[in-house]
């Protein structure tokens, strides 16, 4: 929402003034010239990446509208889950803790965080250390730097949106420049016209400019800043892992493990130890009432 209420207010404010000035909209509209430089940029942006990277883009735009960023809900099934395996690795045998692992779709405690359940990277991700735990044989610091090195890898993927776009975006005033020197290459065909025909086409040339650099700034710009916001704060979901699991194999309980993993999450977005409390008497929704 916020990104169609920013480019409401920038597109108004650009042809606002521009009319205040005593411009002629009609001038604008050039639907060539963007064809120019809207399909020189998608094109390279093609050529330039794979097409799952060209896939996950279109994924990443449509997150960035939604502005689908982890909840309260989401941090609280994350943490709920998380409780409830290392309860079970305090009080229950190996074979019932790689009961849920392995097949955590069919898991009491993975069905009680659908958020968990549904992100399937996530899932895999605290899957496969529960299940360092289990073996026992590797410490806490080796744990600790496997983790850094997958989640740097797994941000590293999630941003390759970004730097593609931003890449793309950065083009756009270069390719506007290749528009409006066709346009004076057109201009210049009917050098012989009148004054004001010539004035006409040299205008509409440099539209091309314009365009290239409005979009640039202006609409890819923002879009790409909003992209790696969302993906860093999905991203954030990977360090509560991280700081609740390394703090249990440091000796924490699973009460205190959490806070360490709770205190890595933002502190407007942060859920209340009250409700993490109630996350844990019961999964799945104690912290309902608490977040509404």
């Amino acid at each position: 929402m916020t990104i169609i209420i920013g480019f409401i207010v920038t597109l108004g404010c650009v042809l606002g003034g521009y009319m205040a000035m005593g411009g002629h909209l009609d001038v604008l509209v050039q639907p060539f010239e963007l064809v120019i430089i809207g399909g020189a940029g998608v094109g390279s942006f093609i050529m330039a990446n794979p097409m799952k990277v060209v896939k996950d883009s279109g994924k990443a735009i449509g997150e960035a509208f939604k502005y689908a960023v982890p909840k309260e809900r989401n941090y609280l099934d994350v943490l709920g889950v998380l409780y409830s395996l290392m309860r079970d690795l305090r009080t229950k045998s190996r074979n019932e803790i790689e009961a849920h692992i392995d097949n955590p779709e069919e898991s009491s405690i993975f069905q009680t965080a659908p958020t968990v359940l549904k992100n399937k990277e996530l899932t895999s991700f605290i899957c496969d250390y529960v299940r360092l735990i289990i073996i026992g044989n590797a410490r806490s610091h080796e744990i600790e730097a496997l983790m850094d090195e997958e989640i740097e890898t797994i941000l590293y993927d999630k941003m390759k949106p970004y730097h593609s776009l931003t890449t793309m975006g950065d083009a756009f005033p270069a390719i506007g420049i290749v528009a409006a020197v066709l346009g004076v290459i057109k201009a210049m065909g009917k050098i012989n016209e009148s004054p004001e025909v010539l004035g006409g086409l040299i205008g509409a040339a440099l539209v091309g400019t314009m365009l290239g650099i409005f979009l640039s700034y202006c609409m890819v710009a923002p879009l790409c800043n909003q992209i790696k916001i969302v993906r860093s704060k999905q991203h954030r979901l990977y360090i509560v892992v991280k700081q609740t699991l390394i703090a249990y194999m440091n000796g924490s309980v699973p009460q205190v493990a959490l806070e360490y993993g709770r205190k890595t999450i933002s502190g407007y977005e942060r859920p209340s130890i009250d409700a993490v409390e109630q996350e844990m008497m019961n999964p799945g929704g104690g912290g309902e009432s608490k977040a509404a």
